[in-house]
């Protein structure tokens, strides 16, 4: 049985979901598993955008078949070669010994990384903004490098205004029955998940990503076509738009504080909660306070992207950071966090260099503000500590102003 869609005529979603699966990459955790898009055009000649991981590969082929209705298909066209999309298309060269296969030299260079078959007789090498016709349906080929592989490239087709964009603007989450944004409740299920994959899949590369938006500014897109996630259209185009130049930028949504922690002994969670009570009565809202041992790293690193300031807060740990702080810092700097003003607690019972630690990381991050004096508290928080809190919150609270 397929499951198939027409998302305008003569192009079909062919994807899937897979919920079974709990992390992805075997890293980030899926809470609702993931979905897996790609698209059939039918024209005098046929194509395929992308292909689909392995786990779903029996109600893929099913789609692709039914939706070409009998027709061969002549070109698969390839925006990405990581497995989650290439995963079949050795599957496709079996079925259709004579499609030729669209990508870029990189893109070829990676296939015979994965694939130790010999299908250059397949290859069709397309450079950026290259075309290709299909009859009624023309292919536009931009090369994204780096969003978020050296092979990325997306493909615009010319007379529905549709961009194909591989990896960019896709989400974390199973489809629920529609496949348009605005067919569900975008905000509530699907934004914070959409956060967090680009946060933590693409958001060391904000400046390919820009360079790639920038490609798009005078072409006229009526959807985008991620390969995971909901598709977008109408209102919801403009916003995710929206949202990809704030994330790709290191803009914060929200002017507010986040406060991350780790504690032991609930002694560093009392500090974090006394300044955040002590920012509350300054008159800031919408602060969030996340225990750092609670969470997978993933759910942080979206929420730093969110706000504009940052509290860190660390006990000491074999004498140096907290472990699971000391991996925040090390993802932080993987991603390249930037523009966001931060503030740091320290607790120690005899020494250590949790500060040195700390501060060598946010010396490689890129406009980052320390807001205040970094707090000291020998091993619990005491009435002699008062000054130097109400100070910090102080300078925080100015930090808006």
């Amino acid at each position: 049985m397929h499951n198939t869609h027409e998302i305008t005529h003569n192009i079909f979603w062919v994807g899937g979901n897979e919920r079974r699966l709990s992390r992805f990459e075997n890293m980030f955790p899926l809470n609702n598993g993931i979905a897996y898009n790609a698209f059939v055009i039918i024209d005098e000649k046929t194509a395929l955008l992308d292909t689909v991981d392995v786990s779903i590969s029996d109600l893929f082929l099913t789609n692709v078949q039914y939706a070409l209705n009998g027709k061969t298909l002549d070109y698969l066209i390839i925006n990405h070669m990581e497995p989650d999309h290439c995963g079949n298309i050795v599957t496709m060269l079996r079925h259709y010994p004579n499609v030729k296969l669209v990508g870029n030299a990189k893109t070829f260079q990676f296939f015979e990384q994965f694939y130790p078959i010999d299908a250059k007789a397949n290859y069709m090498i397309i450079k950026d903004q290259d075309e290709l016709s299909l009859g009624k349906h023309t292919l536009k080929f931009f090369t994204a490098p780096m969003v978020h592989w050296p092979e990325v490239m997306f493909t615009y087709e010319t007379s529905e205004k549709i961009l194909f964009s591989a990896d960019a603007f896709g989400t974390f989450g199973g489809l629920n029955g529609g496949i348009f944004a605005d067919e569900c409740d975008f905000n509530l299920d699907y934004l914070s998940e959409s956060r967090r994959y680009y946060s933590n899949i693409v958001g060391k590369f904000g400046g390919p990503v820009q360079s790639i938006l920038s490609k798009f500014n005078e072409l006229e897109i009526n959807m985008i076509c991620p390969l995971h996630g909901p598709l977008y259209r109408g209102a919801e185009l403009a916003f995710i738009i929206q949202k990809y130049e704030q994330w790709s930028t290191y803009q914060p949504e929200v002017q507010s504080v986040l406060l991350i922690y780790g504690s032991m002994y609930n002694n560093t969670e009392m500090v974090v909660d006394v300044l955040a009570n002590k920012l509350a009565r300054f008159g800031i809202k919408n602060m969030k306070i996340m225990d750092i041992s609670q969470y997978d790293l993933s759910y942080v690193i979206a929420e730093i992207w969110k706000y504009s300031n940052i509290v860190i807060a660390t006990p000491t740990y074999n004498a140096d950071v907290f472990y699971k702080n000391h991996a925040l810092l090390h993802e932080m700097a993987a991603l390249n966090v930037q523009n966001r003003k931060i503030s740091l607690i320290f607790n120690s019972s005899w020494g250590g260099k949790s500060q040195e630690t700390v501060t060598g990381y946010l010396s490689k991050l890129k406009n980052i503000s320390l807001i205040g004096e970094p707090l000291l508290i020998k091993s619990t928080l005491k009435e002699d500590n008062e000054p130097a809190l109400e100070a910090l919150a102080t300078s925080i609270f100015n930090s808006f102003q």
